[in-house]
């Protein structure tokens, strides 16, 4: 990884890709602030879904105990997955027993954090991407995903329309209407809906108390890819988990008009293990933790754990909207990928996402269960500070030297009256990551203290 300041400078260079940001967020910003101003009770909802995480997480145990009885009890077989290299070995071990070389895929950002698709390709099993966005980056090898929602919704209409015609139309005038290049998509993924005998989803919610599992999508491709092949995998990170049935109420009220601005989302697919005559025959729940009990110890750091990945923090973000979410080297990218993504990778593969935010709080404002993003980031901060910056750096000595003078006060006031040396000549030295932006301020004459003792004399 390059890390946020330099992969940031390569996409600030891309104007069109600031063009197509700006117009995408700004669009989905208003209509979130439209649907949402039609609840009254929409700071309750927000607050009954922080709720709810925070006691899914604090039992976590007990609920994936619960899920796993609850999936097996209805047909269901679940598996643990430690790390992304379990998780891979299970999902490809399914597709083999069943002679698959083709899996079709729903939207799924568990499957893009464990590089599922690649680790199938090794295997000799194509993952081929059902949602339209994923299809797009998957058709360009030298793409990647931008938004959590849109993963690309750095293209344009015209950038499609040309990566169509050259790969699943190739040969084909699709022309500038957006059904049409659509279409193109359509045609493609048909055949594979009708053949491909194996499915893998993620998952939005599961719910421990019926082992239900949940997935809200609005192209349709995840209902025909949860109904329509014999065998579906389901990879669910292990904090999707919701305790009771009656939790969706909220979320299935909260995530669509965070996420895509709708009042609902056009498809929610909830199945509940296998049954006779309708959908799968098979059924498997790969429960991935791959960092996140680590995460979970961090009583700061653990409320990433409770994001349902809408993208509301993304579409509200200065920093996302100038930099993209390329810049952030992560399938999470934006105001939670700073927050996750060092926390899952470590915060010595991503040590300096934490500060790729302006702490403006706009984050905060928009996340539907409430998330403190930028008390975790200056968490964050403070972590990368003192477990992986070191001790020799001009920073970190600097700051020490400071602390040490500041837990005095007779070296604090012994500074105050040296300080004054700096008025003049000393003032203009260069101070590093200080004097490159901003001044030093001017030292006064007299300090607090002498003014006060000055005045106690007269």
């Amino acid at each position: 990884m390059k890390g946020f300041p330099a992969a940031a400078r390569e996409t600030l260079r891309d104007s069109q890709l600031r063009r197509n940001l700006g117009k995408a967020t700004t669009t989905i910003r208003a209509k979130r602030l439209n649907t949402i101003a039609e609840l009254d009770d929409w700071e309750a909802l927000r607050a009954a879904g922080s709720a709810i995480k925070a006691r899914a997480m604090a039992t976590l145990p007990e609920q994936l105990e619960q899920l796993e009885a609850a999936v097996t009890a209805a047909g269901g077989t679940v598996h643990w997955a430690r790390d992304a290299a379990e998780a891979n070995r299970i999902v490809a071990t399914v597709a083999k027993a069943h002679g698959s070389d083709e899996v079709i895929k729903v939207k799924s950002l568990a499957t893009d954090e464990i590089g599922l698709n690649e680790a199938l390709a090794e295997q000799g099993i194509q993952a081929i991407e059902t949602d339209l966005a994923e299809l797009i980056v998957q058709l360009d090898p030298n793409d990647r995903q931008s938004h959590i929602l849109v993963p690309a919704i750095h293209k344009n209409r015209a950038e499609i329309r040309a990566l169509f015609e050259r790969t699943i139309a190739k040969g084909q005038d699709l022309g500038w209407e957006a059904t049409a290049i659509a279409e193109a998509a359509r045609r493609h993924l048909r055949a594979k809906f009708l053949s491909v005998p194996v499915a893998v989803s993620g998952a939005n919610f599961g719910i421990a108390e019926t082992g239900t599992i949940c997935v809200v999508e609005s192209e349709g491709n995840g209902r025909m890819c949860t109904t329509l092949p014999s065998v579906l995998v389901t990879v669910m990170g292990i904090e999707k988990v919701l305790p009771q049935w009656q939790d969706l109420e909220v979320f299935l009220q909260l995530l669509p008009r965070s996420s895509t601005a709708e009042r609902m989302n056009p498809y929610t697919s909830l199945w509940t293990g296998v049954r006779d005559d309708d959908g799968p025959r098979e059924f498997h729940l790969v429960l991935l933790d791959n960092g996140r009990t680590e995460v979970l110890r961090d009583e700061v750091g653990r409320q990433a754990l409770h994001c349902i990945r809408c993208s509301a923090c993304l579409n509200v973000c200065p920093v996302y909207s100038r930099t993209g979410g390329q810049a952030y080297e992560s399938v999470y990218p934006g105001p939670i990928g700073a927050i996750l993504t060092p926390q899952l990778k470590g915060l010595d593969a991503a040590p300096t996402l934490p500060w790729a935010s302006s702490l403006c709080g706009a984050c905060y404002e928009a996340c539907p269960v409430k998330i403190d993003i930028p008390s975790v980031l200056i968490h964050l901060r403070a972590r990368v500070v003192r477990e992986e910056k070191s001790r020799w750096e001009p920073e970190r000595l600097a700051m020490d030297a400071v602390g040490g003078v500041f837990a005095s006060r007779k070296r604090y006031e012994t500074a105050q009256r040296l300080s004054k040396l700096g008025r003049g000549p000393l003032s203009k030295l260069p101070v590093p990551g200080w004097t490159a932006m901003r001044e030093l301020p001017e030292v006064p004459e007299q300090t607090f203290r002498e003014w006060w003792r000055e005045r106690g004399a007269r």
